[in-house]
């Protein structure tokens, strides 16, 4: 058999002992869930923030189950980000029949700035709420989700809270693709408990769909002016509140309480995540390179093998090429049920990585290359516009 074929198959297996050790160490990790807390009356005004911009689809889905919040005392925020379909008219007729539901028009993008924290920022400077919390147009919250987390913020005297939302799955390129995409963005950053651990200053994450704040705190480390000019604002603020030191941050899971539709094709996901995984590494093109390698190895490098040994008769080497995809995907099946995923979405892990490696390599392409993304109808290159 060919030296270079050998030390493929070599690369295949060794690649798939590590992810499978790294999958399972990240479902046996801490994963704290909060729990459906009823609201108290004196729990403290909170501002409810959401950017908007061409969100007509999901908009009113969102306004509606925020507006239904059993929590005594809170307003919500919408920021119409220069919205050119249905957007504003939905939110006008909103706003008519609830006096909580508070529209203002964006004011047009600033040099420095990305469309989302520039959104987010107008919203909190009109908030007056002791508690802030930042959530995306495309979001679903159970009628105690502000309350649970409030008061799960409160009781550990926490600074911000963020939660991993549940992700609704609809369309079969949802089902097959998003669970192996956001497990191999959790397998990047870390274990669940590392996140949460204060000595950890350098493992930070936010999920940008759910962000509780405290208002001071938020203030105290100069607002989303701070993460202006950053596509992944959410990763870059808990970063900035981890290692500042000051402040108790937490991830946890949403329990259902809070429930995201992200993207509905697969183009939606191809280019939702080419905005962002190449900004991932941090200009670490080391650390690129080296996960990309890392990740073709798991797939679709097993599975080309197999193909390759299976034509040419060599059952031996397909038998652990096999095996080597047999590893990662049961692994990735435990890490996912444990997230909340549907059985049966470790199965879709070759496909998933595969697709994964080839999102990192467009985003790669075209930030590198100087073309930058295009989303939402702005052109952002390497985070600002």
């Amino acid at each position: 058999m060919n030296t270079a074929v050998k030390a493929f198959e070599g690369a295949a297996v060794l690649a798939a002992l590590l992810f499978a050790g790294r999958s399972l160490r990240l479902a046996s990790g801490a994963n704290d869930r909060i729990a459906a807390l009823e609201p108290v009356e004196d729990l403290p005004l909170l501002s409810i923030v959401v950017p908007a911009r061409d969100e007509a689809r999901s908009i009113e889905r969102c306004v509606q189950s925020l507006l239904a919040q059993r929590y005594p005392r809170f307003e919500v925020i919408v920021v119409d980000d220069e919205s050119s379909d249905a957007t504003p008219e939905i939110l006008a007729r909103l706003a008519e029949h609830d006096r909580r539901l508070r529209v203002t028009r964006g004011e047009p993008l600033p040099d420095g700035w990305v469309g989302k924290p520039w959104a987010l920022h107008q919203g909190a400077s009109i908030a007056r709420g002791e508690w802030l919390l930042f959530t995306d147009a495309d979001t679903f919250h159970e009628p105690l989700a502000a309350a649970s987390s409030v008061r799960y913020a409160l009781e550990r005297q926490l600074d911000a809270l963020s939660l991993l939302t549940t992700q609704e799955l609809g369309t079969l390129a949802e089902r097959a693709l998003l669970p192996s995409i956001l497990w191999t963005i959790a397998f990047a950053i870390g274990p669940f408990d590392a996140m949460n651990d204060p000595r950890k200053i350098d493992v930070a994450l936010f999920n940008g769909q759910f962000i509780l704040m405290r208002a001071a705190a938020h203030a105290a480390i100069g607002g989303h002016r701070a993460v202006a000019g950053e596509i992944a604002e959410d990763y870059e603020l808990a970063r900035l509140m981890k290692r500042d030191g000051r402040f108790r941050i937490m991830l946890a899971g949403a329990n259902d309480l809070v429930r995201t539709r992200m993207y509905r094709s697969a183009r939606e996901i191809w280019n939702g995540f080419t905005k962002n995984m190449y900004l991932g590494a941090r200009g670490n093109r080391i650390a690129l390179v080296g996960g990309l390698a890392g990740l073709a190895c798991v797939s679709p490098l097993p599975e080309l093998l197999a193909v390759r040994a299976l034509a040419r008769g060599r059952r031996r080497q397909a038998a652990l090429m096999i095996a080597a995809i047999a590893l990662t995907t049961g692994a990735a099946e435990i890490g996912m049920r444990r997230s909340g995923f549907r059985a049966g979405s470790g199965l879709w892990l070759p496909l998933g990585l595969a697709t994964t490696v080839a999102i990192v390599l467009n985003s790669t392409r075209r930030y590198a290359g100087g073309r930058g993304v295009s989303w939402r109808g702005r052109l952002y290159r390497g985070g600002t516009r």
